[in-house]
This record gives structure tokens, C-alpha cells and sequence, in this order.
């Protein structure tokens, strides 16, 4: 018996997921990712509840919550993926779409109808978007109309370029005006702006260095130094403690009594673990945005980014270790 996984979730939550995956390109059914987010998120739940409560010794709270974390991490490592392709997506559209423009108004002025022109001006090196233009054409044949065709080509990428750029078709469609020096003029607006892009990543090039630096060296060498330097405190207040187990005397004013840290050395290592991988990626997120203007594409540096801030931290970490074990501190 198939299980119709639409009815479990609202209307409109469908609709928007249809809607994602029309624009990212992937060729599965609105039943088919949600059963694979349900089933396998039901799984993974099971799992890290039994997991936390027999293994990890959590109780019964916890354990649901690890469980629900489980689940959640699928759900939005499903909507990365699909994000992540609607961006490539645009991107690679958007990179050939003044040359597309360049064609389709060398084909105008040749003498080729503009439906034709549109069709033929798809070159195979063009990859997806020939087959979005070959379904427009498509689309023409059966009957509809190409205003109607161009907003369905254009409803397939989150592009405010083409979407901008079918504006424009359509209204010299309605009102006469000439097709090719309007794709000529596209064409060169776009390679200008891209250019423009290029030029505004380059001038960000000395921030993209500082946030890098700050959140690959600086930020993972100062928690690794002060996680070894609460280590060290940590050890020296035990061999005091143990000398006076009664505690240090005061020093003649009650609230100048010596005691030690309150925070456990393990506690600080924990939290220096996620700081870092907090910072870094946020660092891969705020470089991406600045470089292309898109967070999606920090996704592609994320993993790198908290791989490198966790390798500087336990490198230094050990150094200092080391340095203190061969003075005798540790």
C-alpha cells in the first residue's frame, strides 16, 4: 500500500516544496522527499533516544531531544541540498545568459522568426537551460502563448536577471519594439554587471583576508592557548587543595578568599569547540556573501573553514601541552 505523505503535512508547506524543487532541478516527487524526511527522520529519532538513554546514560528528556536534533539535522541538511542546487543552478544560468542574448539577436537580425531565433540561440554547451528552452519551444507548439512560455522559463530559476530580463521580452512583445537591439543591449548589461561583481569581490579582498585570519588563526589560537592555561590553573589549584584540604586562609578581608576557577577545564574545552566551529562558519558565510553576494554558496567553504579552525586549535593546544610538560607545569 503506498502512503500518500502529502496529507501529512498542510497544503501550502507542498506547494512550497514543489516549488523549491522546480527551481533547484531535481527530478523527485513532493511524496517521494517527504517520505524520505519522515521515514528516515522517525529512524534517526528512535535511534539517538535509545542512544542517548542506554548508552549515554541521558534521561528521558534528553534523550527525546537528541532525538528530535537527529531529525531536525535531517530536515535541514535536505533543505541545504536543495538550496545549494538552486543557487549552482541560477549561478551557472546566469554566467550564460549574455551570450544566449549575443545569439538570439544575431539570429533576429538574420531574418529568423523571434520564437525560432529563441530556440536556436540554445547551444548544448549551454547544459540545463537548453532544455528549459527546448520545453518553451515545446510549449509554443502545443498552443500557449510566448508570454505565457517566457514566464514559465523564467519561473524555473531564482534569478532576478532573467526574470528581469522576460520583463522586458514581454512588454516589447506587446508594445512592437525591436527584439534584436533589445538582446544586444541585455546581453551587454549583464556582461557589464558581471564584470561590476567582479570588480566589488576584488575590492573585498583585503576584508575576505582579515575575516579568514580572525576566524582560522586568531580565534582558534587564543582558545587553544586559554584552554591549556585553565588546565594548568586547574592542575596547580589541585596540588594546592590537596595540601590544604581545609582551603587557603583569607587575607584578612572576607570577600579577597582565594578559590579556585569555577569553570572545569573539560567545560571550556567543549565550549572552545563550538565557539570555533560557530566562528568559522559564520566567517564562510559572511566571506561568501561579500565575494558573490549569495549565503547559500558558503556551503561550499563551511566544511574547510571548521576543519582548518579545528586543526589550529588542537595544534596549539598540543604545542603549549608540550612546552609546559617539558617545564615540569604539567
Amino acid at each position: 500500500m503506498k502512503i500518500n505523505f502529502e496529507r501529512l503535512v498542510s497544503r501550502k508547506l507542498t506547494i512550497s516544496i514543489s516549488k523549491m524543487l522546480e527551481l533547484s532541478g531535481i527530478k523527485i516527487s513532493v511524496n517521494r522527499l517527504l517520505s524520505i524526511a519522515i521515514i528516515l527522520g522517525i529512524i534517526l529519532f528512535v535511534f539517538g533516544a535509545i542512544y542517548g538513554f542506554y548508552v549515554l546514560k541521558f534521561g528521558a528528556i534528553i534523550s527525546v531531544l537528541l532525538g528530535i536534533a537527529l531529525w531536525g539535522a535531517l530536515i535541514f541538511a535536505l533543505f541545504t541540498i536543495i538550496e545549494f542546487r538552486i543557487d549552482s543552478r541560477k549561478t551557472a544560468m546566469e554566467n550564460i545568459l549574455p551570450d544566449y542574448f549575443q545569439l538570439a539577436s544575431a539570429n533576429l537580425r538574420s531574418g529568423i522568426a523571434l520564437d525560432r531565433a529563441l530556440l536556436l540561440a540554445a547551444r548544448p554547451e549551454f547544459g540545463l537551460f537548453s532544455k528549459d528552452i527546448q520545453e518553451m519551444s515545446r510549449r509554443l507548439f502545443s498552443g500557449e502563448t510566448l508570454e505565457n512560455s517566457l514566464r514559465a522559463l523564467s519561473d524555473k530559476y531564482n534569478s532576478l536577471q532573467l526574470k528581469r530580463s522576460v520583463r522586458m521580452m514581454i512588454e516589447s512583445i506587446r508594445y512592437g519594439g525591436a527584439m534584436a537591439d533589445l538582446f544586444q543591449q541585455l546581453a551587454k548589461d549583464l556582461r557589464a554587471q558581471q564584470l561590476t561583481q567582479k570588480e566589488v569581490a576584488g575590492q573585498m579582498l583585503m576584508y575576505s583576508i582579515f575575516i579568514a585570519f580572525a576566524a582560522l588563526a586568531a580565534a582558534p589560537v587564543l582558545y587553544g592557548l586559554t584552554t591549556q592555561m585553565i588546565t594548568i590553573t586547574d592542575n596547580i589549584w589541585n596540588g594546592i587543595l590537596a595540601q590544604n584540604p581545609g582551603g587557603l586562609p583569607s587575607t584578612g578581608i572576607s570577600f579577597l578568599k582565594p578559590s579556585p576557577p569555577k569553570i572545569t577545564p573539560g567545560t571550556y574545552y567543549d565550549f572552545s569547540l563550538v565557539a570555533i566551529m560557530i566562528i568559522c562558519g559564520s566567517a564562510s558565510f559572511i566571506m561568501s556573501s561579500m565575494n558573490s553576494g549569495s549565503l547559500v554558496r558558503g556551503l561550499r567553504t563551511m566544511p574547510l573553514f571548521i576543519v582548518l579552525g579545528l586543526g589550529v586549535f588542537f595544534i596549539v593546544s598540543i604545542v603549549i601541552q608540550s612546552l609546559f610538560s617539558g617545564l615540569g607545569a604539567l
